[in-house]
């Protein structure tokens, strides 16, 4: 009996030192003068390390070549819908103040909600070809001005903006095409100056410093 006990504590004990739970084990001050040189740092509860655990990169799966943000000919659908329903928006309630405006002195029928109908119906078609077609001229432009520049950056929207409203306003003369620059120009330097108004601020906070 004292024979079998103690192969079984033999068993258990050599199972048991196999495992790391026992046997004579190393305190921590006896660990602490090691040398970890070449070493890399594990956590002390998983074996696994840490550094693999840390995503520091984006979790998305590009390309091979392809940008992390999205360019002008991805950004021109947008725009050019956008715009699109701005404008039918815009003239839809520009039409109905035309239309209230023109039969204030109808009653109300019939022929006075078709009125008022067929006026928010072309104003909201007016607008939105309108505001289309300046919106595809601009996209169209500052893909061409991306692809020859092979940069993006605020001066492909301002010279965008700038051959827009000429090219637009080209049936006017040279006077309409000046003015149509002129308002293009502008309209695009103040959309540049207010995306980057906070990096502006923080470079000027910094001369002042």
């Amino acid at each position: 009996m004292e024979g079998g006990g103690g192969s079984g504590n033999k068993t258990t004990g050599g199972l048991a030192g196999f495992f790391g739970a026992g046997g004579a084990g190393y305190s921590h001050a006896d660990l602490a003068g090691v040398p970890l040189t070449g070493m890399n740092p594990l956590s002390p509860y998983l074996n696994v390390d840490p550094r693999y655990l840390v995503q520091d990169t984006d979790e998305f799966i590009l390309p091979t070549g392809a940008n992390k943000t999205r360019g002008r000919f991805e950004l021109a659908f947008f725009t050019i819908g956008g715009c699109c329903m701005t404008g039918a928006a815009f003239g839809a309630v520009n039409g109905l103040r035309l239309g209230l405006k023109e039969t204030q002195s109808m009653a109300w029928s019939k022929p006075r909600n078709v009125q008022i109908l067929n006026m928010v119906t072309r104003q909201g078609a007016l607008w939105a070809n309108t505001l289309g077609s300046l919106a595809l001229l601009y996209s169209a432009f500052g893909v061409i001005i991306e692809k020859t520049r092979g940069a993006e950056d605020d001066l492909n929207t301002v010279a965008a903006g700038t051959m827009t409203g000429m090219l637009y306003k080209c049936t006017g003369g040279l006077r309409g095409i000046a003015r149509g620059g002129l308002a293009g120009l502008t309209l695009t330097s103040l959309y540049a100056l207010y995306n980057n108004w906070e990096h502006m601020k923080g470079s000027l906070l910094q001369q002042s410093l």
